[in-house]
């Protein structure tokens, strides 16, 4: 019990304007990598982001180490950082991993998700198929960093949740620079429909049969660049 009169000293509340100061700050930065408004290769400095963004440069800093967990982002000593250069190889192998990954997560949150979450897959199901008729590329990336955060929570499996955390950024940039040249951003957003429909009617089987297609096709695109390249 705090004594009489005195104000009970309040750390949570500073934490948590921390902590949302460097989410706010991921978000954008990652937007920024994953959208090309800071290149493969570019070199970055805590100082201009922080200025870009007028965000302060503890919550940048801690944002840049998150990002460099994610391979979006080198930091190199004494060197400067610099954001990631793409490459068709890491990818495919990346996609190993993701497509057991994702099926898992799929048949997961169909069982374990609750129907507010359920709800919510059912508008993302909307909103990609609003996307795939007026062929917005934004608008789908958008659902997309929603659709995969929201599988996370839902799945209820935080090794999972972890390992997905490190690949969904790093997809969605190399989906980003290649898919004017080799995708069909329709067919994959209705793919992704088909997943969040299937996880809306708590179907495990259905969902980690739509997650196969999905990432089928994901790979086939992947494949497809090095001939677009």
């Amino acid at each position: 019990m705090p004594a009489a009169g005195k104000r009970s000293p309040k750390p949570d509340a500073k934490r948590g304007s921390d902590h949302s100061l460097t989410d706010r700050a991921y978000s954008k930065l990652e937007e920024l990598i994953v959208t090309l408004q800071l290149a493969p290769g570019e070199i970055v400095s805590e100082a201009a982001l922080s200025r870009q963004l007028r965000i302060g440069r503890t919550p940048i800093r801690e944002a840049l180490h998150r990002l460099a967990r994610e391979r979006l982002v080198n930091i190199l000593p004494r060197r400067g950082i610099t954001v990631s250069e793409i490459n068709v190889g890491a990818q495919l192998r990346l996609l190993e991993v993701r497509r057991e990954i994702e099926r898992l997560v799929a048949r997961s949150a169909a069982r374990r998700a609750s129907d507010a979450e359920r709800r919510q897959f059912a508008d993302l199901g909307k909103a990609f198929e609003a996307a795939a008729r007026s062929d917005d590329a934004t608008a789908f990336m958008r659902t997309d960093r929603a659709f995969n955060e929201l599988c996370l929570v839902a799945a209820h499996n935080e090794y999972a949740a972890s390992t997905m955390v490190l690949m969904n950024s790093l997809s969605r940039r190399f989906w980003f620079i290649h898919y004017r040249q080799a995708a069909d951003m329709p067919l994959a957003a209705k793919l992704h429909a088909a997943v969040a429909r299937a996880i809306a009617k708590g179907d495990a089987r259905a969902a980690s049969a739509a997650s196969d297609k999905l990432l089928d096709y994901i790979e086939a695109f992947t494949r497809s660049t090095v001939d677009t390249a």
